[in-house]
């Protein structure tokens, strides 16, 4: 029979005269926290308009043609890089060099890809001889400064097209070449203020030079360009 009444006997049965005092402090806090989720929300830009976002993007690129042409100790061109500049002034260029007097009428696509293989290929070997020298840039990043700082140069190449509408005498000759070798000091220079502090003190000579050779091509390309006639 004790057996039984075992059985039938609730099994927390003793909990119901179990009672906590009031003046026990009870310890703890369950509450969920909501402000990291509020921050969120706050950077979120997925649903954003696109209008929104593609304006977004324009004024940052924006910005750093401001810092290209005002070239000051700034980590913004590092820290928000990008490689839509960069692609915008690739094909603006190449757009402009194109109809030169060394394209053949059946042949002007080259003259475009060009422009392309010099300016990213070339991009891409002195990023990693950079790296190899111990840079701290990341490798978008020097894409990033060596495609933006090509925007000198491209203001020169609409410089050179407007003269030689003009004339393509002496005169013109020399007026382009002003402009191209203040560009290519332009560019050069604006570059290496980015990329100069990223090195080790005794190897930034050999990170300016290739930087020197890359913008050269550029403007040697600018400076002999002719207009087909």
């Amino acid at each position: 029979m004790a057996e039984v009444e075992d059985v039938n006997k609730p099994l927390f049965a003793g909990l119901s005269d179990v009672s906590i005092a009031e003046d026990i402090p009870v310890e703890g806090d369950i509450a969920v926290p909501l402000s990291s989720r509020n921050a969120d929300d706050e950077i979120s830009t997925l649903d954003e308009p696109v209008k929104d976002t593609i304006l977004r993007d324009l004024k940052a690129v924006g910005q750093k043609f401001v810092h290209v042409l005002y070239p000051k100790k700034s980590s913004a061109l590092l820290r928000d890089w990008d490689l839509w500049g960069p692609l915008l002034l690739c094909v603006t260029l190449a757009l402009m060099l194109q109809g030169g007097s060394a394209d053949s009428k059946d042949d002007g696509g080259p003259q475009f890809a060009e422009v392309f293989v010099i300016v990213w290929f070339g991009s891409i070997i002195i990023t990693l001889n950079s790296k190899l020298l111990g840079g701290t840039i990341s490798f978008f990043q020097s894409l990033c400064v060596l495609g933006y700082c090509i925007l000198p140069l491209t203001v020169a190449m609409l410089v050179c097209r407007l003269v030689l509408l003009g004339s393509s005498g002496l005169v013109s000759f020399i007026i382009r070449l002003v402009v191209v070798s203040a560009s290519f000091g332009w560019s050069t220079f604006a570059s290496t203020a980015f990329l100069a502090d990223s090195q080790p003190p005794n190897r930034k000579a050999l990170v300016v030079y290739p930087v020197f050779l890359f913008y050269f091509v550029i403007g040697w390309m600018i400076l002999t360009f002719s207009p087909s006639q």
